[in-house]
């Protein structure tokens, strides 16, 4: 096949996108043309596929970006055998597209739920826009092919959808034990997931350092600076995924203080299971996917939400514990060994795709 991955919303390093399925994808034999906002990231296209710029959507600031997508989706579309969309935004790309090829929507969140953390939306409008993301969904039920990100998102759609879980990269030899001197957090930080309470964290901690590795909203970036400028923690922005998880080997715990959001509670953090691949113990909130993780794998701590000194506490006796902390992180380790391995859900990814160009290629001959 060639395939035309497409986002405008998430970084081109976006790990699912980035570093999961397009490697599955090349590993297959398919070709892939990626078509993403690298010049806005400021990030270089990964070896081996055929690049496309497009501006990026953020914030009010998404029509734009939707136009070029589907600019872009209509010149190559007869030289492409299936188009995958990573955006709900996109499904604008290609509605009453003529002459498309085969279109997968890969639903990576609950988009309504979602917009209730989008500070650019305003309240009196998000009633009405949550109703138009439902009618979208609808309208792409019946007109694509959709991949779900999550086994719970399937209460949202009439029809049994494939699952491709956000598994991940799990280590084929064990990692090194946790150690006793710094605790991590990987991902982008936003308010809603937890950078006031990694902030706090870090000025109760004194013999553990706090290491943030991820890009930030603008509001957390002022607060990140300002608490490295201060010596409390320790932040590195962006950092290439294949870099950042290798530098989770060794940590004494992986945050996830996420907030109580309905988007959160059916979706099981990826860092979570990241750091639970690398052998590191989890200190999360509870939310109701992670908290049922976390509990079910043995795998590390749940505290409360926004409680700080509890984190604290949590953290404090994982590094006086050496004993527990190795337990967790093994435990963590072999439960992602078992279950989170996207080894396996590679495999299923790619079927789909090749699955959904082949029936419409038998629909189109009859």
């Amino acid at each position: 096949m060639r395939v035309l991955v497409v986002t405008v919303v998430h970084d081109p390093e976006d790990a699912r996108i980035r570093h999961r399925q397009i490697p599955a994808l090349l590993a297959a034999g398919h070709e892939v043309v990626y078509a993403a906002p690298f010049t806005a990231f400021d990030r270089r296209p990964p070896h081996g596929v055929t690049p496309v710029d497009l501006p990026r959507a953020a914030g009010r600031r998404r029509l734009g970006a939707v136009r070029a997508a589907r600019r872009r989706i209509r010149e190559m579309r007869d030289d492409v055998d299936l188009v995958l969309l990573h955006d709900p935004d996109l499904l604008l790309a290609v509605a009453g597209l003529r002459r498309r090829p085969v279109v997968v929507w890969d639903v990576h969140e609950d988009t309504a739920a979602a917009l209730g953390m989008r500070p650019w939306v305003p309240r009196p409008a998000r009633r009405l826009l949550v109703a138009a993301v439902r009618l979208a969904e609808r309208w792409a039920e019946r007109r694509l092919v959709l991949l779900l990100a999550e086994r719970a998102y399937q209460a949202r759609f009439r029809r049994p959808h494939v699952v491709v879980p956000n598994s991940v990269m799990v280590p084929e030899e064990p990692p090194p034990p946790p150690g006793a001197d710094r605790v991590v957090y990987l991902g982008k930080v936003t308010t809603a997931r937890g950078c006031a309470e990694m902030v706090a964290l870090a000025q109760r901690l004194t013999d553990v350092r706090v290491q943030v590795i991820g890009p930030a909203d603008a509001d957390c970036a002022e607060m990140l600076r300002e608490a490295a400028a201060r010596g409390d923690l320790d932040w590195e922005g962006f950092v290439p995924n294949d870099v950042a998880l290798a530098r989770l080997d060794g940590a004494l715990a992986g945050l996830s203080l996420l907030h109580d959001q309905p988007n959160y509670a059916v979706s099981e953090p990826t860092k979570v299971m990241e750091y639970m691949a690398h052998g590191v113990p989890v200190v999360s909130t509870p939310n109701a996917a992670a908290k049922a993780l976390v509990e079910r794998s043995g795998s590390g701590v749940v505290v409360p939400f926004g409680d700080v000194q509890a984190a604290a506490d949590a953290v404090t006796r994982l590094a006086t514990d050496r004993a527990w902390r190795e337990e967790l992180g093994a435990s963590g380790y072999r439960y992602a060994s078992q279950h989170l391995s996207w080894r396996a859900d590679a495999r299923t990814f790619v079927e789909a795709l090749s699955d959904a160009v082949r029936r419409s290629t038998r629909s189109r001959s009859t």
